[in-house]
Order: C-alpha cells, then structure tokens, then sequence
C-alpha cells in the first residue's frame, strides 16, 4: 500500500469513575489515535499507554516523539503490515507505539481487502466471554457493591486489582460474599520475594490466578513464587514478545499468560505469543488497557482464537465510558460479539471524535 498521510489525534475521555490499580489512579483516559490514510483504504488504532510512565516505560508524549521521528519514516512512502515489524526492528523498544503504527496500517489493509481482523487472525467463534477488571477501592463495603452490580451485568469472571494493605481481606471478602464466582487477582508488579508467605495466603481463595506479582523483569523470582503457590502465577508485563513467553514457560514462571496486543507490539506478534502458549499447553486471555472502541474492538478479535481460554478484560465500552468514540461495544448474556466488519471491525464516529479530540498533528503527508 501507498500511504498517503499519518495524522495523530490526541483524545481525552472522562471514565465513569476512577480507576485505582498500585501504580496509580485513571479519571480520564488521555492517550491518541492514529490515522493512516492509503491509496485504497484508510485505518485506525489506538496507543494504549498512558501520559505518564507508570505501568509501563512507555507514555503519550514519548509516543509521538518516536513515531513521528523514528517509526513513521520507517514505513513510508510504502509498506504493508507484516513489513512494519521488520522495517521498524532496529529502533529498540517502544512496542506500544510500534503497535499502535502496526495496527493501522493493519486496518487499511484489511479493509482494501473487505477481511475482518478476526478471520485475518484465524479467529474460531463469533462470541467471547466476558471478565471485568475492579479497581483498587476505598473500603470492602465499595467493593462489594461494585462487584455485585458487575455480577448483575453479567460478567462471567471478576479481577480484583491488589496492592499490599489490599489483598487478603478484600479478596475473602468477595469470596465469602459471592461463592464461587470465577475470581483472579492482579498485582501490577507492586510485591517482591519477601511478600512471599503473605501472598501465598490467597492460594485458600481458589483464584483463577495471581497476576504479575513481581517486578516485570523478574522471571527467576516468579519462577521461585510459582513453586511455593498452589494458585497458579499468570505473567503479563514480563511478556513482551513470543520469545519472552516460551523463555518463561521454560523457566516455570507462569502458567498462565496474559497477552495484551499493545504491550507485545501488535497484533502478529499477539499471535505468535498464542502460538507458543498453545504448543505448551499454556492457557492464555486478552488483557486490557482501558481501551476505547478502537482498541477494544480488534482486541475482542484477538480473544476468540482458540487458545484464548480464560476469560479476558474484554469488558463492554460503558464500563469505562459514558460515551465511547465508536459505537459501543455492548455486554449480552455475559459474552461480548466480535466485530464482523472489515479492518479492525470498528471506526470513529467523526462527530463524537471531534468532541473529545484535544489536539491534531500530521506525522506525514505525501507531497
């Protein structure tokens, strides 16, 4: 494909309530969106990190520095979405940007075609079930009544976010209230190797899962962690390509992984990192960054592939926002439907999109 413009749209979109996980709290999901314009189609994608450096070493303004020096010229004036990998290989790091370039151009060339992303992908159903992330809260009795009314939506599995001071007493007190739920806990890396006996408590709690206890780089400790726990250890943020997930599952790190598209670099290497967990044995699921429709809806995409076994963080669009920059994304029976049409399935609606645009900038245009 020929590109003939990248712009980036700078958005800000109020959540419905805070978001508190250990690193930080979220009022507002602050991020871009990137347009890429070619001779056939246009596409979409979303940035899925945050204006500050907190889950992740990545951030909006860093973003844009690299896409706009470093990874669009990369691609332009010609380029189709298996190249962007390659192409843009020697700049080091920066997945999330790189994804979000990636998906894009991945739209565009989709939609030439008139292929949704989910048969692109080798999706196996139309349809997948729905967990929903709860914030950090304030008290119990909050978090009690948050979780309720999720259940009452719906939802077919529960992730509490965890930190130290808020994990075993919340945790029980959900499972006590509710049974047997499906449930599963979060720690955004916030524990070290000392918490170990303290966490191992959860293991009474039946959970799904321990997600990311340790730091991100911390394969050996989670190793450690994973055989004094009965509960199994899933890794997300120490996951950042294929090679990353075989190298764990060899060191028994985890049994579980949690692939978000953003985190790995988009949605080819997502696919690779389901490949190996498959031939492993290991279950995987979608996670999620707060995404708007643009993200979430090729993510639904991602999760109805077959290794895609757990439910993921594929929550509908009014959990986080009142209004959503596409057409919502909407919870039935406790499965979310996956986008059939072409591309990425899902676009801006122009009208909502300007509302909440903060800022425009072209990247590239072709003279």
């Amino acid at each position: 494909m020929r590109i003939e413009r990248v712009e980036l749209l700078h958005v800000a979109i109020p959540l419905v309530s805070p978001f508190r996980t250990s690193f930080g709290t979220m009022t507002t999901k602050d991020t871009f969106l990137l347009r890429v314009v070619t001779d056939t189609a246009e596409g979409w994608s979303e940035f899925a990190a945050d204006p500050e450096p907190l889950y992740c070493s990545e951030f909006v303004a860093a973003a844009e520095l690299v896409l706009a020096d470093h990874l669009v010229p990369r691609v332009t004036p010609e380029v189709t979405a298996a190249e962007v990998g390659p192409r843009t290989h020697a700049v080091k790091g920066h997945k999330l940007a790189k994804a979000a370039l990636e998906t894009a151009v991945l739209d565009a060339e989709l939609r030439s075609f008139g292929m949704p992303i989910g048969t692109f992908l080798g999706a196996t159903t139309d349809r997948v079930p729905a967990g929903v992330s709860v914030g950090i809260k304030d008290s119990v009795p909050e978090l009690l009544d948050d979780v309720e009314g999720y259940l009452a939506e719906g939802y077919a599995r529960i992730k509490l976010k965890i930190e130290p001071g808020w994990d075993v007493d919340p945790v029980r007190a959900v499972r006590e209230r509710f049974g047997d739920v499906l449930l599963q806990v979060d720690a955004n890396t916030a524990y070290t190797l000392a918490d170990a006996d303290h966490l191992r408590r959860l293991d009474e709690f039946d959970l799904l899962l321990i997600e990311q206890p340790l730091e991100e780089d911390d394969l050996r400790g989670h190793a450690l962690l994973a055989q004094r726990f009965r509960t199994p250890i899933c890794l997300d943020e120490s996951i950042t390509s294929a090679r990353d997930a075989a190298t764990a599952i060899a060191l028994g790190a985890c049994r579980i992984v949690n692939v978000k598209p953003a985190r790995v670099g988009g949605y080819l290497e997502a696919r690779r990192i389901h490949d190996v967990a498959v031939a492993n044995g290991v279950p995987v699921w979608c996670g999620g960054m707060l995404e708007t429709g643009v993200g979430r809806g090729p993510n639904l995409a991602l999760a109805a592939l077959p290794g895609f076994t757990l439910p993921g963080d594929v929550s509908a669009s009014r959990r986080y926002f009142a209004e959503d920059v596409t057409e919502p994304l909407e919870l039935r029976d406790g499965f979310m439907q996956v986008p059939s049409g072409p591309g990425i399935g899902v676009e801006p609606v122009r009208e909502v999109l300007r509302r909440f645009t903060t800022a425009t900038r072209v990247l590239y245009a072709r003279d």
